[in-house]
């Protein structure tokens, strides 16, 4: 983790959560176009916690509902935390919408004259019991575990349950704190709510977004058999073109978010602008060059590593850029101490000699431009000498005298060929943090373009990066292209499964058509990449038949 003095914001510790359950009733739509729907209630307007929203029924676990668990029927495989969570989704759900998920001794569920007999204002499972009723908590199952976000001021721990609607039942909404009982078909909803129709919090989107891909209440119930849910989140926000944003652990700016503001303050812009430096860690400044494109996203990141004690390392300073490099010197004081390039490529590498050029005009000596030269097997247009050659291993320090006492930056220097020949990461020690070059991307997968690109090479130096990630505790990533990617062993993992998966794909085109071209089997291994983008996929391609045709007996 970084270190605490490196921090931008004063911690401030998040409000402590509170148990919860909610549940979505779910039915198949009669009629045409048919499909899933959900039983959604719109909250009171007066209400302490998303007041106006629709929502799902649920509300506060009691302690009653964990002594009461005699009184229902329970799957085997069913925990006993589980248990607890349903019955207080079938005690809330009754209390707000007089549904009651319950059977007679025969299998036979609830019907009207139970449900008039029983008082919503009074335990439950006792009345419920008086008429030979056994709560139907077997038939409640885990879709999904929210943690409210770290910022609000009352904050909820609540397992999403789903339950099929007990035929027969009609909700009736308590006037109290549920209002107009509805039910909706997942996408009509989330279409209503972008027209401002039908306002929504960020768990209820997303959790409608998950269930939009489901056919119906069967699929979703076959997908929770296994008593695990389909997803688990605390969301993160910061904002974006002046607004509040909320993002789940798969989005992009998740881990930046995690980085900079770890308790969940929202005072991270996430937009991307190329004017001015954004500061991730009081020792981490990233500049973003005016170089956005298919192939390099929002632009090249260029980091500044140190602080007015130390002086700065520069690490990728771009494209020759003149506004872009200016910003840069600027950033740093004009103290730029080196300049490290992560590998030769036209994005990355051509900006180090005219900024190297500038800090001497300023009348400071001459920061060395540090790297690996490129290989013969490197296109023309990634020529690359530095002044000096890195070592795998080899440590770059920067000390200083701060108010606090002596402060130290150090970048070990990775070698990681696969992108390119040439190519190196970055680990700041004291802070455990991965600078990943073009290795590791947010939000796409790098190309790797043989000769100079080589896919075993790439796959041994991915195994490499998650060995030094174990050993130094490293959580945080930053690439060379998009947001600070958080769960850093984790992506590294997916990224590799993703890549061993294509590699089948590939395997399996070349099997299918053994006279096949380049054309023909990227048109079968990435069919689920857009066409446009096949030219590009070819590279790669090329690179998995490289390592399929080396591995091969």
């Amino acid at each position: 983790m970084p270190r605490t003095n490196q921090q931008l914001h004063p911690h401030r510790e998040p409000v402590a959560t509170r148990p919860a359950a909610t549940v979505l009733l779910l039915r198949d739509a009669q009629g045409e176009p048919g499909g899933l729907e959900v039983l959604m209630t719109r909250r009171s307007a007066t209400a302490s916690f998303a007041p106006g929203a629709y929502v799902f029924p649920g509300g506060g676990i009691d302690a009653l509902d964990a002594q009461v668990h005699a009184a229902a029927d329970r799957r085997p495989t069913q925990s006993d935390q589980h248990l607890t969570q349903a019955i207080a989704a079938i005690r809330e759900s009754f209390e707000e919408l007089g549904i009651l998920l319950a059977r007679h001794a025969d299998g036979r569920m609830a019907d009207a004259r139970d449900i008039a007999a029983i008082d919503r204002h009074q335990p439950l499972a006792a009345q419920c019991g008086a008429r030979g009723l056994r709560l139907a908590a077997d038939s409640v199952y885990l879709l999904a575990h929210w943690t409210a976000d770290r910022d609000l001021p009352r904050r909820f721990d609540v397992p999403f349950l789903v339950a099929r609607m007990p035929e027969g039942q009609e909700p009736v909404a308590d006037e109290t704190e549920q209002f107009e009982p509805v039910w909706v078909r997942p996408a009509d909803a989330l279409a209503r709510h972008a027209a401002g129709q039908f306002f929504m919090i960020f768990p209820t989107i997303r959790t409608l977004q998950r269930l939009a891909l489901f056919a119906s209440a069967q699929a979703v119930l076959d997908a929770l058999a296994d008593e695990k849910p389909l997803w688990v989140s605390c969301p993160r926000a910061g904002t974006l073109a002046g607004q509040e944003a909320r993002y789940m652990e798969g989005d992009a700016p998740f881990g930046e978010l995690a980085l900079v503001c770890p308790d969940g303050q929202i005072v991270h812009a996430l937009d991307w602008q190329t004017d001015r430096p954004v500061p991730l860690l009081r020792n981490v400044q990233r500049l973003t060059a005016p170089n956005p494109g298919v192939m390099t996203g929002p632009g090249t990141n260029s980091y500044l590593v140190g602080d007015p004690a130390t002086g700065y390392i520069a690490i990728d300073p771009g494209p020759a850029d003149a506004e872009h490099l200016d910003r840069l010197w600027r950033a740093a004081g004009g103290d730029i101490r080196t300049i490290v390039c992560t590998h030769s490529h036209p994005d990355h590498s051509p900006g180090a000699a005219p900024l190297q050029a500038m800090c001497t005009r300023a009348g400071r000596s001459a920061p060395p431009i540090l790297g690996l030269p490129s290989a013969p097997t490197a296109r023309a247009a990634s020529a690359f000498t530095p002044d000096r050659l890195l070592q795998n291993n080899e440590l770059l320090t920067l000390e200083g005298q701060a108010p606090e006492g002596k402060i130290t930056h150090t970048l070990q220097v990775i070698h990681t060929p696969g992108h390119a020949a040439n190519h190196l990461c970055l680990l700041l020690v004291e802070d455990a943090l991965l600078f990943s070059g073009d290795h590791i991307l947010n939000g796409s997968t790098t190309v790797v373009d043989p000769p100079d690109g080589n896919m075993a090479d790439y796959l041994d130096s991915l195994d490499k990066l998650d060995a030094v990630c174990a050993a130094h505790g490293v959580e945080f990533i930053l690439p060379a292209h998009g947001y600070v990617l958080g769960d850093a062993r984790g992506a590294i993992a997916r990224l590799k499964a993703h890549r061993l998966a294509r590699e089948a794909k590939v395997l399996a085109a070349m099997q299918a058509l053994p006279q096949g071209s380049v054309d023909d089997w990227v048109q079968h291994a990435y069919d689920d990449v857009p066409p446009r983008m096949w030219p590009v996929a070819q590279r790669s391609l090329l690179a998995h038949v490289e390592r399929i045709r080396m591995l091969a007996p």
